[in-house]
């Protein structure tokens, strides 16, 4: 057994050898900086054709699929992400977890598990981090050690290197694919019933606004993207990011990224520089990404101002725990509010809190749908209209359970009845409610 081992291990050993080897003689015969400028798959073919011919020059002996792969792997590393390639190609995968250069995790199916798939050393691994910050206009140093960026395909990388990261350079990548899921996939998920739905579509057609809330990887994003799905096509829309994830399918959507500071420390865009830009381009909407800072602060104005059916997400693991959340970013402005002025803000600003949590083994729920109704002396008062009850855990180790209609008939009714909105009769009644 442990000769196998030493087998495979020097088999792999002389495989990436060899495609050091043919990488470097297709640098010496190509000039890769101009591959860059370059675009087509007719570009890639010709390319191909000289990496096979180095193949077939450098190692003869190479069956079919090993010579198929080593050119697949050595067209990666001159136009794409070298091993990172694998891991977006790979089906079901959630997030990448990349601790160093030979220690890569993913999530797969709710679960995280080790893969097969390592880089060369820490340089390898910074030189495709650097391919791919550079292609949106950001960089990561020692003078700026942390980075948030997109892929091509619109997942989310948030990397940190050396001298912060103590054991090579560390990505993290959140996965959205060029096909994110519809609302269809998340009925058939569980992620909520059709009454939930059909109650949340109207609340976006009567321009209610809303806040999802959730812990990481909760599915804030995924949720968003969906609600989004039901503002009229007429609508203009402004979105704001740190890093673009954000697919709307309407027509007239302005997309809006900040910047980080350059290596002088100046250029920098923040969120609330953009949110009180997008107020004098007259949006019909604004969507932030997540409010992490003083832009809550606009975002709340903006909600009370006439910019109805508004969106955004925050972390926070209830609706409750959003409430404080909200006041302690819009605190972080640096303007100074008394509580009681804030919370009157937030109460008139909010309609909606959608409360989405990733359950223990992997499924992730929409657990409540809680309506702002106001105020109390100096407290928010909340009411839920739909929840998910948690009633065990399976034998493979995940959470299940049901959702409920509390009976609760929400005051925003006769805002959905107002803007045309008529839902089924009962359909706040209280009793079970059962997924599709």
């Amino acid at each position: 057994m442990a000769i196998q081992t030493a087998a495979a291990k020097g088999s792999s050993n002389e495989f990436e050898s060899l495609k050091e080897l043919i990488h470097g003689k297709l640098v010496e015969k190509l000039d890769l900086t101009r591959l860059s400028e370059l675009e087509g798959d007719s570009l890639r073919r010709e390319i191909r054709v000289v990496v096979e011919h180095l193949c077939d020059t450098e190692n003869p002996m190479l069956n079919r699929s090993e010579r198929e792969r080593l050119v697949e792997e050595v067209l990666d590393e001159a136009f794409g992400f070298g091993p990172l390639e694998l891991l977006l190609k790979e089906e079901g995968v959630a997030d990448i977890m990349i601790n160093g250069p030979k220690n890569v995790f993913l999530e797969k199916n709710g679960r995280i598990v080790k893969s097969d798939v390592t880089f060369r050393d820490d340089e390898h691994l910074l030189q495709i981090l650097d391919r791919i910050v550079s292609k949106v206009g950001r960089r990561v140093d020692e003078t700026s050690p942390m980075v948030d960026a997109r892929l091509p395909d619109g997942s989310r990388l948030n990397a940190i290197i050396p001298p912060l990261a103590l054991d090579g350079p560390s990505l993290t990548i959140r996965r959205f694919g060029s096909n994110p899921l519809t609302l269809e996939d998340l009925l058939k998920f569980g992620a909520f019933t059709p009454e939930m739905v059909m109650f949340l579509e109207g609340g976006m057609k009567a321009r209610l606004n809303m806040i999802i809330s959730g812990g990481t990887g909760s599915g804030k994003t995924t949720l968003l993207n969906t609600l989004s799905s039901f503002i009229s096509n007429e609508d203009r829309i402004i979105t704001i990011e740190d890093a673009a994830e954000l697919q709307l399918q309407q027509d007239h959507v302005l997309r809006l990224e900040t910047r980080p500071p350059n290596i002088e420390g100046k250029g920098q865009v923040s969120a609330t520089d953009l949110v009180k830009n997008a107020l004098r381009m007259r949006p019909d909407r604004i969507i932030i990404g997540e409010c992490r800072g003083g832009e809550t602060l606009d975002m709340l104005q903006a909600m009370n101002t006439g910019h109805d059916g508004s969106l955004t997400t925050v972390h926070a693991n209830n609706p409750r725990d959003a409430i404080s959340r909200i006041e302690t970013l819009v605190n972080m402005s640096g303007v100074e509010l008394p509580l009681t002025a804030l919370r009157k803000q937030i109460a008139s600003a909010v309609n909606l809190i959608i409360q989405a949590n990733r359950l223990q083994g992997g499924p992730r729920k929409v657990t409540y749908i809680t309506e702002i109704v106001g105020m109390e002396q100096d407290t928010i008062v909340m009411q839920d209209i739909f929840v998910f009850v948690q009633d065990g855990i399976d034998e493979n180790g995940k959470a299940w359970g049901h959702f409920e209609a509390t009976g609760v008939r929400p005051r925003c009714i006769e805002q959905l009845e107002a803007a045309g909105v008529r839902l089924p009769p009962g359909i706040f009644q209280q009793r079970v409610l059962h997924s599709p």
